[in-house]
C-alpha cells in the first residue's frame, strides 16, 4: 500500500536515512516520484517495474514503441548492466558523468520488455546527489522523463517544487523538494553508432578529448 506523503524536503547531503528509505519503499511498491536533477525536475519510477513505467507513459502520453525511454543509474558500473558500452563510449561517459547528459545506448536484456521494443535506452547519471543516492539505495535504475507540459505553458512551475506539488501532487505518490530547479534540458548524445552524435544540445557541453 503506497501512502502519499506529498512534499518531502531533501538536501544534497545529511538527509535523514528514514526519509530516503521512505522514497525507496515508494519506488519498490511501484510508486511514482518527482525529483530534482542537475537540469530540470523529472518524474520517475523503479526502472524494472513495467506497470509503473506504463503509468508514466500514460501521464506523459509517450508511446514506448516510438519514444526512447531513459534511466538514471548510480554509477558507471551499473550502467553496463543495462546498456552495451564499448571502450570509447565508456571513456566518453567517464569524462562527462555525472553531468547534464543523456547518452543513448543499445540496451541489454536486463531491461523490461517495454524498453526492448526500441532496443535503445537513454542513460542519465545526473550531477545531483539526492537522486543518485536514491538510485544507490534502490540498487536499481530509475526510469526518468521530464515533467509533462504544454508548449505555451509558463515553465516557472517546473522549477518550483511547491508549484510542482500543486500541479502533480494527486498524480504521483511523492514530490521531492530539492530546491529550485532549472529549465534547460540535458544534452542528448547518441552512442549507438561508431561515432558519438549530439542529437540535442542542452545544458551539457560534451568533452570529447
Amino acid at each position: 500500500m503506497i501512502i502519499n506523503i506529498m512534499l518531502l524536503k531533501l538536501y544534497e547531503k545529511n538527509n535523514n536515512p528514514q526519509d530516503l528509505q521512505q522514497v525507496v519503499d515508494i519506488l519498490n511498491d511501484g510508486g511514482l516520484i518527482i525529483y530534482p536533477t542537475d537540469t530540470m525536475y523529472a518524474i520517475g519510477c523503479h526502472g524494472l517495474k513495467e506497470r509503473a513505467i506504463e503509468r508514466i507513459c500514460r501521464i506523459k502520453n509517450i508511446d514506448p514503441r516510438k519514444n526512447n525511454l531513459s534511466i538514471i543509474c548510480y554509477d558507471l558500473s551499473s550502467i553496463s548492466e543495462y546498456a552495451k558500452v564499448d571502450n570509447n563510449t565508456f571513456k566518453l561517459m567517464k569524462r562527462n558523468l555525472p553531468g547534464p547528459f543523456t547518452f543513448i545506448l543499445n540496451g541489454t536484456n536486463k531491461l523490461p520488455k517495454i524498453f526492448r521494443n526500441r532496443k535503445e535506452v537513454g542513460i542519465r547519471m545526473p550531477d545531483n546527489h539526492i537522486i543518485r543516492e536514491i538510485a544507490r539505495l534502490l540498487d536499481a535504475p530509475i526510469m526518468t522523463t521530464t515533467l509533462p507540459h504544454e508548449a505555451d505553458e509558463d515553465l516557472e512551475y517546473m522549477t518550483d517544487p511547491e508549484l510542482i506539488d500543486e500541479k502533480f501532487g494527486e498524480t504521483v505518490d511523492l514530490v521531492i523538494d530539492g530546491g529550485i530547479g532549472g529549465i534547460e534540458p540535458s544534452t542528448i548524445v547518441s552512442c549507438t553508432e561508431d561515432t558519438p552524435e549530439i542529437v540535442r544540445q542542452g545544458k551539457g557541453r560534451l568533452e570529447e578529448n
